[in-house]
């Protein structure tokens, strides 16, 4: 036993060393590989997420049960003439929207944005003043489209295509030209690609 205690010991040690260096040496490689494996199957699930929406002439509908589906992103507060707010605006990526541009700065083609536009009611409360949301007026919706894949639809260009639905029609959109329509609004954001991503923790690395 004198004899064993050594070589068991020194194989020991070598055993250690030896899962060590594989601890120290595989993540590398294999965060590099894990990060674009995750974002290849985020972009894979934001082009599904359009085929659902989108028909061959570049019309859209608002998506199902996209407060369960879809990842929160943020809320906006309109403030009203008074006290209070006047609107409350909830916005919803598509799967996999989020994850691929916390990896790559940018939104994927297929990403599909929803704002749910809500009046409200204001009130005193034993917080202070306050507003909470009270009716769904409608949404809006913009799904990425770098290819320009719907030239011939004034819905589409810039790089997205934009609708506004009323709250009784989720699959009829009142929009008719979003240069006209829809743009304007967005003419600040021009930089971030059209979208107030500061209002979005969810995208920050």
């Amino acid at each position: 036993m004198k004899i064993l205690k050594p070589t068991m010991a020194a194989l020991s040690a070598s055993i250690i060393a030896t899962g060590i260096g594989c601890l120290v040496s595989l993540p590398a490689g294999s965060q590099a590989g894990s990060a674009q494996a995750q974002a290849g199957s985020a972009q894979a699930q934001a082009g599904s997420a359009q085929a659902q929406l989108v028909d061959a002439a570049g019309n859209m509908h608002i998506p199902d049960n996209y407060r369960i589906n879809y990842e929160y992103l943020g809320s906006w507060s309109v403030a009203g003439d008074e006290k209070g707010a006047k609107e409350m605006h909830t916005v919803y990526a598509s799967p996999g929207a989020a994850e691929a541009y916390r990896a790559t700065g940018q939104f994927p083609d297929g990403s599909v944005l929803v704002k749910e536009v809500q009046s409200t009611a204001t009130a005193v409360m034993t917080t202070g003043t306050v507003s909470h949301v009270d009716r769904l007026k409608g949404w809006f919706m913009m799904v990425k489209d770098s290819k320009n894949s719907h030239p011939d639809n004034k819905l589409w260009g810039n790089g997205w295509g934009w609708s506004w639905f009323d709250a009784d029609n989720k699959v009829k959109t009142t929009s008719k030209d979003f240069r006209a329509d829809c743009l304007g609004c967005h003419i600040p954001a021009k930089a971030t690609d059209w979208i107030y991503v500061s209002g979005y923790p969810g995208l920050k690395k």
